[in-house]
């Protein structure tokens, strides 16, 4: 089962703080644990909102709006793509990540194709492994 580990942004990641040498290498400890335990696929963190836009979709044009964004529940600090057996063990794994001082991370299973049923047709099925592989192929 793939998931994708979201972490929250905070006042400090929107203001653009960096981490410390100390967390960088505590994270980068943690990030080959994963690694090494063929658990982690990708990680990054992300600038902040102000660096940003997004676009909503509503009407007959989509609507674009730089950042930065108010600092709420919704906006994303960095990522973690982890593959596990379950949402048991990513959850096991994510208690041990370097955070402290009320950081926040949300994990969301990926959807697999078998998780489109009949809607995902043979060909829209291979349309996704021809993408996927060709990204990997990078």
């Amino acid at each position: 089962m793939r998931f994708m580990v979201i972490v929250k942004a905070s006042n400090d990641t929107e203001a653009g703080v960096m981490p410390s040498t100390e967390m960088l290498t505590t994270m980068g400890r943690f990030n080959e644990e994963m690694f090494k335990a063929g658990v982690m696929r990708a990680g990054e963190g992300l600038h902040p909102t102000s660096k940003g836009a997004r676009i909503t979709f509503a009407g007959t044009e989509p609507k674009v709006t730089e950042g930065p964004f108010a600092v709420t529940a919704d906006l994303v600090a960095g990522f973690w793509l982890i593959e596990v057996a379950s949402k048991d063990e990513a959850i096991a794994w994510m208690k041990r990540a370097p955070f402290d001082g009320g950081a926040e991370i949300e994990i969301r299973q990926i959807f697999a194709p078998e998780d489109f049923g009949e809607a995902l047709t043979p060909e829209l099925r291979d349309q996704g492994e021809r993408l996927r592989a060709s990204e990997l192929g990078r």
